[in-house]
């Protein structure tokens, strides 16, 4: 039993040891490299289907390792949590050590004060216990701490200052430690979800109504914000060259219950409403049709986001399906196409030359047939299922290339008009209830790096003792720095402070020299102090 006691001792020494906590850091971020180098489940389920269908190999091997869901992996929380376990069993002893330190005195001075890295001997006039205090009064103003001691060797004084360097070596572990645990709680409590939105459209905020989002494990439906978006207006500004200036969007917001209110957001000005936040994170064109029906029915200015494929001329691409035409499900109707903001047209194929809408077009391909939305089966809203085009449910029955306003007519008498056009806003509702206790220990994270960096630790000793020769008083000093290479400079500095103090000291305590004597004028003979 005590070997197994001793076994247990033994590793958890090793696991508390600093070299252990900077080792698992260090792990902790290369294994979050292919989080970032491979498609997460939790941002992007469709990325990660169409990473097996390009990879049908290597694909089920990594998934075995829980590289499409690293940070929800074992192994991944396996590393956070030794991490957490190495920092507090490191840290918090340390901590109330260095308390214990703070309430104690300095150190008494080593036997031999010239075995320090820094050591020195003066001769002065004056007693011991005056030569002390001399160098007690440079230390004072130095701002060191100075404790008298009589030691076996004589009277001797130690001090120290540079406790802040210590103070901020923990603060910076603990800042840390605080770090790590706002991260953790952000990703157990916190959620974010992201959705296109055309001008004139909203959303509230819940889980079935996001294109894509991602939640803690401890987030449920109940737990969201009944907050509700409605989106309209949205504008895109650009310099001459076509870059991109300003994207803002003016929003009506409110909580269920509530009263909606106006407000303006952009990139970097999000709406923030009871610890959620409501940010611009991309924009594109909704493309309008208007469908007439052989039968005189009419869909006006039905409109569907295209996606942007070209950031420079926001060239796009996108679907608009219409299943509810009241025909039988085998004569829904599809649009596929590509959107040019400024379109041209370089023979038969329609190209983007600007990302302003100066001159829109739009190259559709028109189908007809079953789009399989009732199917079961998961497809994307942007784009039609190939699937079904491969099974000949989706015919083509025309192709046209349409400026607004312009008509194609199908086959059967229907009629689609390129009626005009809507911007969307990519937005995306964020929930992290441990952002300001992230922003609160990386602020004090720096400050205790500061600590550890500019403040250095200093003590210094000195012992008085008698001259060999019986004539006056020896003063070793000697000092030990951390935290700093070149330490002779300063340690030359303040040796010559107390020489220069001891040689005024001893001036004066001396009568003075220069007196006439009541004999004849000449001065008398100086006396040494006692």
């Amino acid at each position: 039993m005590r070997r197994v006691g001793g076994r247990l001792l033994r590793w958890w020494r090793q696991l508390t040891a600093m070299r252990t906590a900077l080792i698992l850091l260090f792990l902790l971020a290369v294994a979050a490299i292919p989080g970032s180098l491979l498609p997460q489940r939790s941002l992007s389920q469709s990325n990660v289907t169409r990473y097996f269908a390009d990879h049908p190999t290597l694909a089920p091997v990594l998934d075995k390792l829980y590289l499409f869901g690293v940070f929800s992996s074992p192994w991944f929380a396996a590393i956070y949590l030794l991490l957490f376990i190495s920092l507090i069993g490191c840290v918090l002893p340390r901590a109330a050590e260095h308390a214990r330190n703070l309430l104690s005195s300095p150190p008494a001075a080593p036997r031999h004060l010239q075995q320090l890295p820094e050591s020195t001997e003066l001769t002065a006039s004056l007693p011991p216990v005056a030569a002390l205090d001399v160098v007690e009064e440079e230390l004072r103003v130095k701002r060191f701490r100075v404790v008298r001691r009589e030691g076996r060797a004589g009277p001797e004084l130690s001090a120290e200052k540079g406790y802040l360097r210590e103070t901020g070596n923990l603060l910076f572990h603990l800042s840390l430690l605080a770090l790590l645990l706002g991260l953790a709680g952000g990703k157990l409590w916190g959620y974010e979800g992201s959705i296109l939105v055309t001008e004139g459209g909203g959303f509230c905020n819940s889980f079935q109504q996001y294109d894509t989002y991602s939640a803690g494990p401890l987030v449920s439906q109940s737990d969201l914000t009944p907050l509700c978006v409605d989106l309209t207006d949205f504008r895109a500004e650009y310099e001459a060259n076509g870059t991109a200036a300003s994207f803002t969007a003016d929003l009506d917001y409110g909580l269920a219950g509530a009263a909606m209110r106006a407000t303006t957001i952009g990139v970097n000005h999000p709406l923030r409403v009871d610890g959620d936040r409501v940010y611009v994170t991309g924009h594109g064109f909704s493309p309008s049709f208007t469908v007439v029906l052989p039968d005189g029915r009419s869909f006006d200015d039905v409109s569907a986001p295209f996606l942007p494929t070209e950031t420079a001329t926001m060239a796009s691409e996108g679907a608009l399906k219409l299943p509810d035409l009241g025909a039988g499900a085998t004569d829904q109707l599809a649009l596929q196409g590509f959107f040019a903001p400024t379109g041209l047209l370089q023979g038969s194929v329609l190209v983007s030359t600007d990302p302003r809408p100066l001159n829109p077009q739009v190259a559709i391909f028109v189908y007809r047939g079953y789009l399989g939305l009732d199917s079961g089966l998961p497809q994307s809203v942007y784009s039609l299922d190939q699937t079904q085009i491969d099974r000949d449910q989706l015919t083509k029955v025309g192709t046209a290339n349409l400026s607004v306003g312009e008509s194609t007519t199908l086959d059967d008498g229907t009629v689609v008009t390129f009626s005009g056009l809507k911007e969307f806003a990519a937005l995306q509702l964020s929930h992290d209830p441990g952002q300001g206790w992230v922003l609160a220990a990386a602020i004090s994270l720096l400050v205790g790096l500061l600590g550890m960096l500019l403040v250095r630790r200093e003590r210094v000793f000195a012992r008085v003792g008698p001259a060999p020769d019986g004539g006056g008083t020896v003063l070793s000093i000697g000092s030990l720095t951390r935290g700093s290479a070149d330490t002779a400079p300063r340690f030359t500095a303040l040796t010559d402070q107390v020489r220069t103090a001891l040689a005024d000291r001893n001036r004066t305590s001396a009568p003075d020299a220069a007196a006439p004597s009541a004999r004849g004028g000449a001065p008398e003979k100086e006396i040494p102090s006692s």
